[in-house]
Order: structure tokens, then sequence, then C-alpha cells
């Protein structure tokens, strides 16, 4: 499958062909669930949150978002498995509990409400039943690094997912805003260098090799400012 490249003919993709799109995803009688994916820092929860805030606008929310990053492993089990050093490697996540949570969205049993984990980025810990996603919610964005990964648990995925858009960044701007990130959130500068290009680089070409599966490559002039969603560089 080759995703679309951005444009619309000759027409850059805009913010507003996004809505667009996501709004007839969710058209149907069935709720839809649109996946975002991307390298680490390339635009992912921006994305995903400024969809969710403009879809649901003022009135009653139809629009969920529920990230990926819920579903890391704690850092007590990392340390068991002696993986705290590579936290945010695709085995370091529940990915069999993250597909069975899109697949009980999925499911939308009449008038159930939904509970999603959420992760705290100053304590970098996930948080059980923090996300409700109300049975009123006709459309779940979520969105994480390895949605179009197609090996060992995370190959579950992508079936559950009606559409999935690969947010793309130039490297450079994507490694400043990766290191900005990881200082905001208590890191010393020398170690969220070290950190983005050490653990951080081999997930992104791990996921930058998965770009191909996606339907749809969202060029960074489409993503709105990262810094009118606060933390949200994803």
């Amino acid at each position: 499958m080759r995703p679309g490249d951005g444009t619309l003919g000759r027409v850059p993709l805009t913010f507003d062909d996004l809505l667009d799109r996501a709004r007839r995803l969710a058209a149907g009688r069935r709720r839809a669930l649109l996946g975002i994916a991307g390298s680490p820092g390339a635009g992912k929860s921006t994305l995903a949150e400024h969809l969710v805030r403009a879809l649901n606008g003022t009135g009653e929310p139809w629009v969920a978002h529920v990230p990926m990053d819920g579903f890391h492993l704690a850092d007590a089990e990392l340390e068991r498995l002696g993986r705290l050093d590579r936290k945010g490697a695709p085995d370091t996540f529940d990915a069999a509990g993250y597909a069975a949570l899109l697949r009980r969205l999925r499911e939308d049993a009449d008038g159930e409400t939904v509970y999603a984990p959420g992760f705290e980025r100053v304590l970098e810990q996930p948080l059980a039943g923090a996300i409700p996603v109300p049975a009123s919610a006709r459309l779940v964005v979520t969105e994480g690094n390895y949605l179009l990964l197609d090996h060992g648990p995370w190959a579950r995925v992508r079936p559950l997912l009606d559409e999935v858009w690969f947010c793309e960044l130039e490297e450079r701007e994507r490694v400043r805003r990766l290191v900005a990130r990881h200082e905001r959130f208590g890191k010393p500068r020398d170690a969220a260098v070290a950190w983005v290009h050490g653990s951080d680089r081999r997930n992104a070409e791990l996921v930058a090799a998965t770009r191909d599966r996606a339907d749809l490559l969202v060029p960074p002039t489409a993503v709105p400012d990262p810094s009118e969603v606060p933390g949200a560089v994803g």
C-alpha cells in the first residue's frame, strides 16, 4: 500500500483537509478509530489534540483522544525486565493490552463508558483509568509510535484502525523538539541529548520504516503550532 503523499493533486494538504477527512471517517453508524503514527517528536500528539479540539468545538464532545502512551510499562517492571534504559522501545509497552482496548472501543457496546490509561509526563508513568471514552464518542483518535508495526502483538493494532496517518517532520527539527521536551519534563540538557541520540534514535528509525503502511502522510505544514498545545510534541 502506498500512502497519500500529503497533497491533494498539486495543492499541499491543510489542517482543514484533515478535519474533513476525519469527519468522513466518522460519518458511518459504527464508531470510527483513527490512528496517528510517526517518530518521537514528529507532532503526533499536537495533531491529535488539535483535531479533537476542533472537531468537538463548543458542543457536546463526540471525539475522544486515547494515546498509546498509557500502555507504557511502569518503571518498576522495566527495571525487573532489565529494560529501563530502553524505555519507549516496542517491547516496553503492553501492546496486547493496547490492542485489546482498541477492540473494545471498536465494539462500541451500548451505553458503556470505556476507561483508558493515560500517561503522566512529569512522573513518566502510566495512570490507569485516566481517560473516559463515553458511548457518545463516535470517533476515537489514538496516536503513538508503533501503530504500523507488523510483528508481535503490535500486528493486532493496524487491523483495528479505520485509517492511520503518518506525521513527517524534518529530522533536525524533530530532534530539537524532542530534546526540548525531555528538558521540559526534568532531564538535564546533556542527558536529554544523549537519550534522543541513543534510545530515541533507534526507536525513530524503526518507526520511519513503517511509513509506507500508512493511509496518508501528513506534512508539517498541515500540523498547527505545537506551542498551542502544552506538552504535546509527540
